[in-house]
């Protein structure tokens, strides 16, 4: 943004104060001379809301508002002029929408809600044939789920560093994963995990070889099953990490190249991959190594006690390139159609390893340079690193002890380089440009910041912890957990708002607020209102990785991304019995639908395909069909299709929804059924 920028483009954190205050012009006049005192401050308070909204100068501008210098400060900063664009697009989960959302930083705008899990009439997710046909691959024993929880994205990498092809969430609830392709920042696919109901995190390979997906709850593989004792649970339930393969020429999970992992049945969180010299392993925490159960199962304590008795959880080390080649080599089974390492089969391998960590813990986040593993325990005010030379010359050793499942334990003391005590809660790690970690405190409502040290324990120190508000989850940076962090900002994704904004009911919004860590003490910029379901992660990306089409190429069915040859051709529009149905041919251009009149007879079967010829960027049509549950948006140069079954006579009118052009409105036709 300019006046927040040096010359090579990053955040300028050494201007002057004297430079800054002249670059402000008016404004800076005002803040160099102290005009904004408490007692002008409080007098503009004490004004109707009107006098906020003054025109003139900036001095009067900030004074009439009540503005403060570190306010005009933070306005600059995320200030973006109209026909300007931000530096960094930031993907956020929607949680319970089912969504994904785009934002531009540092402007915090809202620039797209991106339809995954759950239908959305805006852009005819769900509605249309080939997003039905994307949600049917992610039903659950054949029921088609229309509501998610998204939680952990993660972007496609190459060398460890976000490539900017594509992107990654996974759903929580029902243990799916889907892929967005970001040349039009639409969802291509849903997976469904054939061995359990719940998942928690995703992330990559620093290649994209895998997108791997960790469980959550423990379950019994496959979920069939009513045994639910405590001896049940400890029996047959069990965790997996899933390691689907990613083709990237295709932009698609690959299932038959996929494999999976058996675990424990400890409750695995989120997991990161070692990039680096740790490449070829990944790391997922733990909670509940206790192995409770519901109270109800025994009559026992709570879950929430009795999974929060042991000082110390597990954080599992997968080696996943042995596993790898113990799939290829053939040597492997499958279960529910999914090539699968059964815990006995992964620890004789030496596939899989625990080290103990601290208790309750969240985030784990392997460093820049892949020679730490940093991990959050919620219920311990310290950030343990642990260093994966000193892991592999533990288990280079031998002689470990090994959980009730066999699996061989690395000390902790082993493991450990050192601790950074930051505060109460933390969370998720994330990194900066200029060698600083970002700890997450969800119970102090606060950021940590901190150094990075090295392999002797020296040079790990706290710095820093800036208040947020309020009970701040996870972070994100950009590119903040990649080979290449570039620094300027951190978000946080807050649960709570509370008094932040205008009250909206008893559903508050979240808050996103944006952090400055370019100075010597962080600041927040701009609180951000998510009115909508819990953003739980997110991940920063430079806009000049993307390169988003402005138009499809002409004829595109938009899940191949390839000429669609069923397409509507231009001039040879109209309705066609097929026999067993009818076909629908239909253009669509500024302000007309061919044909404008569609006759079918009562009880057919329509298959109506649907091409925008348009070839103007922006040149958006839509199509809604009253009473048939029908609406969609086809951008220029788009083809999708509906099939519905006409089983009422009647007139129908259908219209373009998208405000297309002065005759918008006479952009309209009639499904007449007799």
């Amino acid at each position: 943004m300019q006046g927040s920028e040096n010359g090579d483009g990053k955040p300028n954190a050494t201007i002057s104060r004297s430079a800054f205050m002249g670059g402000l012009g008016t404004a800076g006049a005002l803040l160099a001379t102290g005009c904004n005192t408490p007692q002008a401050t409080t007098a503009a308070a004490s004004r109707n809301s009107a006098a906020a909204v003054v025109s003139g100068d900036a001095r009067k501008i900030a004074q009439a508002r009540g503005l403060m210098p570190a306010d005009v400060a933070a306005a600059l900063k995320t200030y973006v002029p109209s026909g300007k664009t931000d530096d960094y697009y930031m993907f956020a989960s929607g949680g319970h929408s089912g969504q994904v959302l785009v934002i531009g930083v540092p402007s915090m705008r809202l620039l797209k809600v991106i339809p995954v899990f759950t239908p959305e009439s805006y852009g005819g997710w769900g509605y249309s044939s080939g997003s039905r046909d994307v949600l049917k691959a992610g039903a659950v024993d054949g029921t088609v789920i229309t509501h998610g929880d998204t939680h952990h994205p993660t972007f496609s990498e190459t060398g460890g560093d976000y490539d900017g092809r594509f992107f990654f969430i996974n759903d929580k609830v029902n243990a799916r994963v889907a892929v967005i392709d970001l040349r039009d920042f639409e969802c291509k696919q849903i997976v469904k995990n054939p061995l359990t109901l719940s998942n928690h995190g995703v992330c990559v390979t620093p290649n994209s070889e895998y997108v791997v997906e960790s469980s959550h709850y423990g379950m019994p593989v496959g979920w069939k099953t009513s045994d639910v004792t405590k001896e049940a649970y400890r029996k047959r339930f069990r965790g997996s990490q899933t390691y689907w393969k990613f083709d990237a020429a295709k932009g698609r999970i690959d299932p038959e190249r996929s494999f999976a992992v058996e675990l424990p049945p400890y409750w695995q969180d989120i997991l990161d991959a070692g990039k680096l010299g740790s490449n070829g392993w990944t790391f997922t925490n733990s909670i509940d190594t206790e192995l409770a159960v519901p109270e109800d199962w025994h009559g026992g304590p709570a879950m929430e006690v009795g999974a929060s008795q042991h000082d110390m959880d597990f954080l599992h080390l997968l080696n996943w390139k042995l596993a790898e080649r113990l799939v290829q080599s053939g040597g492997v089974s499958k279960v529910n159609g999914l090539a699968y390492i059964p815990l006995e089969q992964a620890v004789k391998e030496g596939v899989l390893y625990l080290v103990p960590e601290p208790k309750s813990p969240h985030g784990v986040d392997v460093t820049p340079d892949g020679k730490y593993v940093v991990v959050s325990g919620k219920l311990d005010p310290h950030v343990s690193i642990y260093g994966f030379t000193k892991i592999q010359q533990a288990i280079a050793k031998g002689h470990l002890r090994r959980d009730s499942y066999g699996v061989p334990i690395v000390a902790f003391e082993d493991a450990l380089v050192a601790q950074v005590k930051v505060g109460l809660g933390p969370l998720h790690t994330q990194f900066g440009g200029d060698g600083h970690a970002y700890t997450s405190l969800f119970l102090d409502s606060a950021v940590a910041r901190w150094t990075l040290g090295d392999d002797s324990g020296k040079g790990w120190n706290l710095l820093e912890t800036l208040p947020v508000q309020y009970n701040v989850g996870h972070l994100a940076a950009p590119h903040g957990d990649t080979v290449h962090p570039r620094g300027g900002y951190v978000v946080a994704l807050n649960k709570w708002s509370l008094d932040r904004f205008l009250p909206v009911g008893p559903f508050y919004p979240r808050n996103l607020q944006l952090i400055d860590n370019t100075g010597e003490k962080m600041q927040v910029l701009y609180d951000m209102p998510i009115g909508m379901a819990e953003p739980h992660y997110a991940q920063i990306i430079d806009t000049k990785l993307l390169k988003p089409i402005d138009v499809y190429p002409k004829n595109t069915d938009v899940f191949t991304m390839a000429a669609d040859p069923k397409a509507p051709v231009f001039g040879k529009e109209g309705t066609f019995d097929r026999g067993d149905h009818i076909v629908v041919e239909m253009s669509m251009m500024r302000s007309e639908f061919r044909p404008d009149v569609v006759r079918v007879k009562r009880g057919s079967r329509v298959v109506w395909r649907l091409n925008n010829v348009e070839t103007a960027k922006n040149a958006i049509h839509g199509f809604a069909l009253s009473k048939y549950n029908i609406s969609l948006s086809l951008e220029p140069g788009k083809v999708e299709a509906i099939e519905f079954v006409a089983d009422e006579p009647g007139v129908y009118p259908y219209y373009c929804t998208d405000f297309c052009s002065a005759l918008h409105l006479e952009m309209m036709g009639y499904l007449v059924v007799a």
